[in-house]
């Protein structure tokens, strides 16, 4: 197969490089923050509006699978992350350090889960459903675990109420709406991810451009990005071993043992970015969401090639 490249990835280089180098004023950079704050409250509304609330009840049944998930979420992957953060601060920096932590406490992805167990011939309703429970638990989680375990200036109390505002209440207004309008948006994929995406692009453009007007990236350098690429692989290579090796040892068949493969494996960028704008201080906001543009595209690429390789291998073993 001949690779060509995503152009969602070629948009977060573009909307990286352009935060970069684009010298806007400060009325400027004020206009493209109200701007991504709004497409923060959009991404959690649309998404408030296209789930299904018997999907999470039905997920809720199988708990040892969904509990084996939220404990590689938000147990085992923060001790890797933490464990190998804090031992590489003096190398990584503070900014992206704390970016490594913060990525470790990230829910699940949705999409890019569900797709790979489709694929790989795993439990795609049970999959589902874990993602879902797992972000819809991280809007609550991942503030709280943020603001007990880093200590960013910045980010404290109003932290939290930001994430109400802009997270938690469209969500719940999505939520409201979703039995008049849910079908439609179910129906039009298409357009839930350009929103996400187009999201996402103004939410890096703008983190970036803040960053680099209070001096965020003075002192980084091309081993800081290898290095945080090489922490990333590492991580991902834990984790899936982990969670293959631990579904195993609590007698999960193959199917319901790819979803936990596949969803504990997982961090999510389109939460995760719009999180970091409404938790982190602007300064820092530029520096923190790098770790985690970088693993969500490498555990794309491992992922998708480790569930090809699965879905070839399904057939013999069972």
């Amino acid at each position: 197969m001949r690779w060509r490249p995503d152009p969602f990835v070629l948009g977060i280089l573009l909307a990286l490089v352009l935060g970069l180098t684009l010298p806007l004023n400060a009325e400027s950079q004020r206009v493209f923050s109200t701007i991504a704050d709004v497409c923060v409250a959009a991404v959690f509304l649309v998404y408030g509006m296209r789930l299904h609330t018997h999907d999470v009840v039905e997920g809720l049944k199988n708990v040892k699978l969904q509990g084996l998930v939220l404990f590689a979420t938000y147990v085992a992957f923060p001790i890797v992350g933490f464990a190998f953060g804090r031992a590489l601060t003096p190398w990584l920096g503070s900014g992206f350090a704390t970016g490594f932590l913060y990525l470790s406490l990230l829910p699940s992805t949705i999409q890019s889960s569900v797709t790979f167990v489709s694929i790989a011939r795993g439990n795609v309703a049970a999959a589902v459903c874990s993602a879902t429970i797992s972000n819809i638990l991280g809007m609550f989680l991942t503030p709280a675990l943020v603001l007990m375990l880093l200590n960013v200036d910045g980010a404290s109390t109003d932290s939290l109420l930001a994430v109400v505002q802009k997270l938690l209440l469209p969500f719940i207004i999505g939520q409201l709406v979703q039995p008049w309008v849910g079908s439609w948006w179910r129906a039009h994929s298409t357009l839930v991810k350009r929103v996400d995406n187009t999201s996402i692009l103004l939410i890096v453009f703008s983190a970036v451009l803040e960053a680099t007007a209070a001096g965020a990236w003075r002192g980084v350098t091309v081993w800081t990005i290898l290095l945080l690429l090489a922490l990333s692989a590492l991580m991902l290579g834990i984790m899936l071993s982990l969670t293959w090796w631990v579904g195993k040892r609590a007698g999960l068949n193959r199917r319901d043992n790819i979803v936990l493969l596949m969803c504990g494996s997982k961090k999510s960028l389109a939460s995760g970015l719009p999180m970091a704008k409404a938790l982190f201080p602007s300064a820092v906001v530029g520096s923190i969401i790098v770790p985690v543009v970088i693993f969500h595209q490498l555990q794309i690429v491992v992922c998708a090639a480790l569930a090809q390789r699965l879905a070839l291998t399904n057939d013999d073993v069972n």
